[in-house]
């Protein structure tokens, strides 16, 4: 166990005072490396917010972007519910009046090594990647964590992530649920409940999910959809060659319009449009590299001090391509959650193609969970911000008119929602 001064000592020289372009904030925030594997040079990065007000009460939240292989420093910090947003010219960054730090402790992390600025000195590492060892690390990082920031192990802990964290969150979840059962008691974790937003979780109702989407969209013709259900068996790993055939014009339809939100301009580079301060920068993911890969940022924040030999990217492709395991559903974890009583929200921007409403209501279905109370609207103030229905032990939520990334596009009700989750606290169903 870390001595309160040694815990202190490691803490403070991960004391970001400020990066550039930052503006002045009253909170404290740490970023730089927890070891996760000495032998092999394993560690994995993390940036953390205190809480706005009341840090010593507040939970704690650890959001984790999907991929696999994507930042979730570069894409849930700085684009979506962290407290900077990285923005194209003077200031860099602008203050994210919406951040989750306003009710929470906030602590973002990159992984598994490979991604973001997370990293191992053993190079044939990126072939031992498969979501449950991805588990078994994170969890070794919130062990290690724990032992920088003492002070948090008792506080009511959240797992949160959208996209193929639909697989992370609930895994890792899984993990420390079956890691407390035989913890020493300052290895404990005290999980409260995961959130998921346009979640991966089930592949075998993934592609249908997507292409009903696109044909209710008004994006396919009837010709092209009815050819592709008549054609391909969606519960088969492999697609028949006929079935590619048919998926043709599927394929080439996000070619021209965003994939993650189908109503939203599409960068001329193909990355999806993301709101900032100024307006709409239909090329944000772009600024958002540039700004990591300085040096003066990476020093500010304590990272890349190994010198890595590539560059600072939003996803690795290197973490992609050798991703070997990944379950093919994720259901028979989230039911032992359930079991649990871990409480689980899925959340779903309704405009996204890429992890759609569509996909995440068949794979819902597919677990027989009681209705408790059924479909009805819920409010942000005087609209409607979208609908829910309450399940014995889950809770699904739409959000209306919003993309793959919710904080991003609908950045006021992503924080109603984590206050309503984090207070245990069913959405409003009128204005108010």
């Amino acid at each position: 166990m870390a001595s309160s001064t040694g815990a202190g000592t490691a803490r403070m020289a991960d004391r970001v005072v400020r990066i550039p372009g930052q503006p002045p904030v009253g909170f404290r925030q740490y970023a730089g490396y927890v070891t996760i594997d000495e032998s092999r040079g394993k560690a994995f990065f993390y940036w953390f917010f205190e809480a706005m007000r009341k840090p010593t009460e507040k939970p704690l939240v650890l959001w984790l972007n999907g991929g696999p292989g994507c930042s979730s420093i570069g894409f849930g910090e700085a684009q979506e519910l962290g407290p900077f947003i990285v923005q194209k010219g003077k200031p860099e960054l602008y203050f994210n009046h919406y951040a989750w730090n306003k009710e929470s402790n906030l602590l973002f992390l990159d992984s598994p090594e490979g991604v973001g600025f997370s990293y191992s000195n053993v190079t044939d590492v990126l072939g031992d990647h498969a979501t449950d060892c991805s588990a078994i690390s994170s969890h070794k990082f919130l062990i290690n964590w724990f032992k920088k920031f003492p002070q948090y192990k008792n506080h009511e802990f959240y797992l949160a992530g959208e996209s193929y964290a639909g697989h992370y969150v609930p895994q890792l979840a899984n993990v420390i649920l079956d890691e407390n059962k035989k913890a020493l008691k300052e290895d404990h974790i005290n999980l409260k409940g995961i959130m998921i937003f346009n979640a991966a979780i089930d592949d075998e109702t993934q592609l249908k999910g997507m292409i009903d989407f696109a044909y209710s969209h008004a994006l396919l013709s009837d010709q092209a959809y009815h050819k592709i259900i008549q054609t391909c068996d969606f519960s088969k790993v492999n697609l028949s060659d006929a079935c590619n055939e048919a998926m043709t014009p599927y394929n080439k339809l996000y070619n021209i319009i965003d994939m993650y939100s189908i109503y939203s301009v599409r960068c001329p580079q193909g990355y999806p449009v993301l709101d900032t301060n100024g307006g709409v920068n239909p090329c944000q993911q772009i600024v958002v590299t540039e700004y990591f890969n300085r040096r003066d940022v990476q020093e500010a924040l304590h990272a890349n001090v190994t010198n890595l030999p590539y560059a600072f990217s939003l996803c690795s492709n290197a973490v992609n391509n050798a991703w070997n395991d990944s379950a093919q559903t994720i259901l028979p974890i989230i039911k032992k959650l359930i079991h649990y009583q871990i409480p689980i929200w899925v959340i779903s921007g309704d405009t996204d193609g890429r992890v759609p409403v569509t996909s995440t209501r068949y794979a819902l279905n597919r677990l027989g969970l009681n209705i408790t109370e059924d479909w009805t609207q819920w409010y942000h103030y005087n609209q409607v911000g979208g609908w829910t229905i309450y399940y014995e032990g889950l809770t699904f939520v739409t959000v209306r008119g919003s993309g793959h990334q919710v904080p991003t596009y609908a950045p006021k009700r992503s924080l109603q929602l984590l206050m309503n989750f984090l207070a245990n606290r069913k959405l409003p169903t009128s204005s108010f």
